[in-house]
């Protein structure tokens, strides 16, 4: 397709999702909608070099929670925000504070979703 973006740019995201009662912030090269309704498909997650001297605890703790995970499917109401960003930063968890989060309302089916 022309007058595209080039193939060669590469796109990293920073994604905001409650998982847990945390608030996780990922960076990933990949995002998209999901077949599966509902939900966010997040691939080519990147983490920090692990050459450097000093490594952080939490990105760590991220790197091996997500280590051999090729893609994962985050319920669209978990998410809290996503930016495009020009180079990825630190993954972390935090907490969330004890903010109370209201989930974007979801239609429910006719009688409770309890079949006919």
């Amino acid at each position: 397709m022309e007058g595209g973006m080039a193939d060669s740019q590469k796109h990293i995201y920073r994604i905001y999702f409650h998982n847990q009662g945390r608030v996780y912030e990922v960076y990933a090269r990949s995002i998209y909608q999901s077949d599966l309704y509902g939900f966010l498909e997040v691939e080519d997650y990147i983490f920090g070099e692990k050459s450097q001297m000093v490594i952080d605890p939490a990105e760590d703790k991220l790197r091996t929670e997500f280590s051999g995970v090729q893609r994962s499917f985050i319920p669209i109401y978990s998410v809290l925000r996503i930016d495009e960003v020009e180079k990825e930063g630190t993954a972390k968890i935090t907490d969330s504070g004890g903010q109370n989060v209201t989930p974007f309302p979801m239609p429910v089916p006719k009688g409770g979703g309890k079949a006919p």
